[in-house]
């Protein structure tokens, strides 16, 4: 396998890792060197902060997803000592090829023993395996206790609207906050989520009642609302069947659940061999869930399909997770698993190889854009009618220019229509993206290219909006983001 600086950059489980481990290359702190002769497998010696060095190895049996392994005590993976080791490996430092290392070895075997074992499970159709029972009586307990919650989150929304959003403060706004808590306990994050959201929204409120704006927190009752009854009824009627197993439905993931990946092939949710082009990559804090969120928008290069990856940090275990970033690689992998949904649907994979973004590439990529803004903005428009979407859309617009009008931003496509260009204000100060327009160095990409953007319903004056990401020319993709 041939190595890049981005795809070493994937692999780190944050930045700091990455540039720890290009310094220990860059120090010189690898000594021992050795490599088999097919170049599968890669192991070295790192001084450590002890007296003995740590061993450190990489096996790229497997090329989209090798193996790292560490003697250190890092519960970070792949450790900075790993993340060395593929520096020294991209410098072409010289590894020396010998033997392998007896322990090495063993584990080896060990890995090739499980993967055979599991090939021939999936050759046999997996008749060996014994069929997983599946506790029907806990499956109904469970849906009878997120029954009961729904009905205690009902009452909760009916007692708020009977005395108003404008007596949900000082203590009122503790003790929702705690009866939302305590929805945890009915398997009901995702409802306890929304009443936390409220909450703050009524408490920021409070604090700016100058500024004071109910929409979002309108919006967020709205939700509440369908999420409440539509999930009842999918629910009841599972019970009613007794059929618990997982569906494609957009109320899992609304009620709190939570996918995995062997979740989502087994309802055939995957795709194999894609390729992946990131347009965007931007990161959001959402206070009510005290966490960060790493969000890429990609374009798959076969068919023109805008999707989304969505990683979750929460802010008491920041160390442990790890960070994406911008990827300015093509992603090439083997399998992509696809999460329920409509519009920009969330992906994730597992191993990945990368190569360089072309400008065939990206010219493919902008063969795919929208060419028309009344058919574009008719597709928004029926997108976020769905009460439980998100209320907004990535899409790519190809057009003719872009101006200022006025006091605002505009692209006009092709055929003469336009569409204002604006920040939503939900995305805070560190997403402005229309001031960065007036900053570009050449004037030729605003004419007769294509921009990618989240496309969204302004509801302070009721107009539809394109908040710009990125420009997609000729050759390259210049980003507004990251």
């Amino acid at each position: 396998m041939k190595l890049t600086e981005q795809w070493i950059l994937s692999q780190a489980p944050n930045a700091s890792a990455a540039q720890n481990g290009r310094k220990l290359s860059q120090r010189g702190s690898f000594s021992q060197l050795g490599k088999t002769e097919d170049g599968t497998l890669f192991w070295a010696d790192c001084a450590g902060s002890g007296k003995n060095p740590y061993h450190t190895s990489i096996d790229f049996t497997n090329e989209e997803a090798p193996t790292c392994r560490c003697s250190c005590p890092s519960r970070q993976f792949p450790c900075k000592h790993a993340l060395g080791l593929m520096f020294e490996i991209l410098a072409e430092k010289p590894f020396v090829v010998t033997e392998i290392p007896e322990d090495l070895a063993q584990k080896r075997a060990k890995q090739a023993a499980r993967a055979a074992k599991k090939e021939q499970a999936k050759e046999q159709g997996e008749t060996s395996a014994k069929p997983k029972k599946v506790n029907t009586a806990a499956k109904a307990k469970k849906i009878k206790k997120q029954l009961e919650g729904l009905d205690k989150a009902q009452q909760m929304m009916t007692d708020l609207l009977s005395h108003g959003l404008g007596t949900l403060a000082g203590t009122s706004v503790k003790t929702y906050q705690a009866l939302a808590k305590d929805l945890g306990s009915y398997y009901l994050t995702g409802a306890q989520i929304a009443f936390l959201r409220l909450a703050k929204e009524v408490e920021d409120i409070q604090k700016h009642p100058d500024n004071a704006d109910y929409q979002e927190a309108v919006r967020i009752l709205i939700w509440l609302n369908a999420m409440i009854q539509k999930s009842r009824s999918f629910l009841q009627e599972k019970l009613d069947k007794k059929e618990y197993d997982i569906e494609d439905n957009l109320l899992y993931e609304a009620l709190g659940g939570i996918w995995k990946l062997e979740e989502l092939e087994r309802i055939g949710s995957v795709k194999e061999n894609i390729t992946l082009v990131q347009l965007s990559f931007d990161v959001i804090f959402d206070p009510a869930k005290k966490e960060y969120i790493d969000r890429g928008y990609w374009m798959e290069l076969e068919s023109g399909e805008i999707h989304q990856t969505l990683n979750y940090r929460p802010v008491k275990a920041l160390q442990y997770v790890k960070a994406e970033d911008s990827c300015f690689e093509a992603v090439k992998a083997p399998k992509v698993c696809y999460y329920p949904g409509t519009g920009n649907q969330r992906i994730r994979w597992d191993g990945c190889s990368m190569e360089p973004v072309t400008a065939d590439m990206v010219q493919k990529l902008r063969s795919y854009a929208q060419q028309d803004l009344t058919q574009v903005t008719k597709l928004v428009k029926n997108e976020i009618k769905n009460t439980l979407a998100e209320k907004y859309l990535g899409v790519a617009v190809a057009y003719n220019r872009i101006g200022k009008v006025g006091d605002e931003m505009v692209l006009e496509d092709e055929k003469g229509q336009r569409i204002v260009l604006r920040n939503r204000p939900t995305e805070g100060e560190d997403h402005d993206s229309i001031s960065k327009l007036f900053w570009l160095p050449n004037g030729e990409w605003l004419e007769h290219q294509v921009l990618f953007g989240l496309m969204f319903y302004d509801s302070t004056d009721g107009t539809i909006c394109l908040h710009p990401y990125s420009i997609l020319t000729n050759q390259q993709i210049i980003r507004l983001q990251y």
